[in-house]
């Protein structure tokens, strides 16, 4: 299984035992929705290959990108809706073909008294997400569209390992919380300034 290869539990067998015991693989499509928003958490996701975006939808359906969660990560959402057998508060898909392994609740449960990696691991992510989240209330509040549009595209280039950005104008609009029209007009502007190239459905950086 890929999760041998995974840093997070490297130095901890048994929990990989265990994961590879309790976990069930399943792989998903690029733009496949993994979890909807209001729906009721059995398991959580670990990543072993790929990437999953996390957003929010407000009531008007308009979204906005929380935080990625690469090879290795899992959803502290899920994690906390998990335990507390609540429903979701967001919805995740799919940004790659990606594998993922699903740990029932009740074994991770179980992973938390019995291995003290395993909640180390929790609070590591915990970490992480909540410094992504206080960086996306910062975008938002202090920073222009433009600035936010370019950084988007080039956190998610430095994802892919990448200069070439395949997506559509629409799909970067629902990614910020705006509109399309203006992703086109500020795209337009930065094309012009020479900070990237636009091509058909793609945005190659310079």
């Amino acid at each position: 299984m890929e999760l041998d290869n995974l840093v997070a539990f490297k130095s901890s067998h048994e929990v990989k035992q265990k994961l590879s015991s309790y976990g069930i693989v399943k792989k998903f499509e690029e733009g496949s929705i993994i979890l909807n928003e209001n729906a009721y958490i059995r398991a959580i996701p670990i990543v072993l290959k790929g990437c999953i975006g996390v957003m929010r939808t407000d009531d008007e359906g308009r979204e906005i990108l929380l935080y990625y969660i690469n090879a290795g990560e899992s959803c502290i959402m899920s994690f906390l809706g998990g335990l507390h057998n609540d429903t979701s508060k967001v919805k995740a898909i799919a940004e790659e073909e990606t594998d993922i392994l699903f740990v029932p609740i009740d074994k991770v449960n179980l992973l938390i008294k019995e291995n003290p990696e395993w909640l180390d691991y929790i609070f590591r992510l915990y970490h992480k997400r909540f410094e992504e989240l206080l960086e996306v209330v910062n975008d938002v509040a202090f920073k222009k569209m433009d600035e936010r549009l370019l950084n988007f595209i080039k956190k998610r280039c430095e994802l892919g390992k990448t200069t070439t950005l395949h997506i559509t104008h629409e799909h970067l609009a629902n990614e910020l919380g705006t509109a399309r029209v203006v992703v086109s007009r500020l795209l337009k502007q930065m094309e012009d300034k020479g900070l990237l190239k636009l091509g058909r459905n793609k945005i190659s950086l310079m």
